[in-house]
């Protein structure tokens, strides 16, 4: 079912992992994608995987950290496609999972929330500017389990992914009477580029990862991104300020 026919959609982050995979879904659901991701070649690779799907693409290099450009990010999207429908703010970095809050280094802190809190705010006021015009859209911003729980020696990563939360929360209210949704998805260990770079830095957090998830393995981006296409669609039309949770079973536990 082509539940996104029609839209236009933004993916930062798209060039890979649980960005690239939303790119890919919400195209397969109909939608016209913009994939930005500070990794110019790697957006480019998801709109050519799109176009040779049959689907309308292109790619955006933007670092989200940088407010004028994520403002031209929206300026070309909307000069392409008339209008943004959906957004989807994945753009974000691990930092540092092997130490403790006092050992941690200040720069990899600031250079976390820099990316995944400051990122996600400007790319949000920039969509947010052109939904209020259209008076309609639907914003997920890509959390984490540990915006929900904490994550040890994930100290930085966890307070951001808190704050993508707040945010989202806060956002959702202030737009619910706007004809804007805003959500947010919470996947727990994905087989992502970030995963495997954490595995590969130490191999055990392999199995420390599975253990950690009633299922017993690694999510996978594609199940994610289903629940985002889920979100953006009008299939999710009263849901607004939700943190859908992504995770095998992990905070059951």
């Amino acid at each position: 079912m082509r539940r996104m026919a029609g839209k236009a959609a933004l993916v930062t982050g798209g060039a890979s992992g649980i960005g690239r995979a939303s790119a890919l879904a919400l195209a397969r659901a109909g939608a016209s994608v913009c994939a930005a991701d500070i990794d110019g070649a790697g957006a480019e690779e998801t709109a050519r995987l799109i176009q040779a799907a049959g689907g309308d693409a292109f790619a955006l290099a933007c670092d989200v950290r940088q407010a004028a450009e994520v403002r031209a990010l929206l300026r070309q999207t909307v000069a392409r496609y008339g209008r943004l429908d959906a957004a989807v703010n994945s753009a974000g970095i691990a930092g540092d999972f092997h130490r403790r809050l006092h050992e941690a280094d200040d720069a990899m802190f600031a250079r976390v929330i820099d990316v995944n809190l400051s990122g996600v705010w400007h790319c949000m006021k920039a969509e947010l500017e052109q939904m209020l015009k259209q008076g309609a859209g639907a914003i997920v911003n890509i959390a984490s389990v540990a915006g929900l729980i904490g994550a040890p020696k994930a100290a930085a990563y966890t307070a951001s992914k808190h704050a993508v939360i707040g945010l989202s929360k806060s956002a959702a209210l202030d737009y619910a009477r706007r004809g804007i949704r805003v959500n947010a998805v919470c996947p727990a260990y994905t087989d992502t580029p970030m995963v495997r770079g954490a595995i590969a830095a130490d191999p055990a957090m392999a199995q420390i990862m599975a253990r950690a998830i009633p299922m017993g393995r690694l999510g996978q981006p594609a199940e994610i991104a289903e629940a985002v296409v889920w979100l953006c669609s009008d299939a999710a039309s009263f849901v607004t300020g939700h943190a859908l949770v992504l995770d095998g079973g992990l905070v059951a536990i």
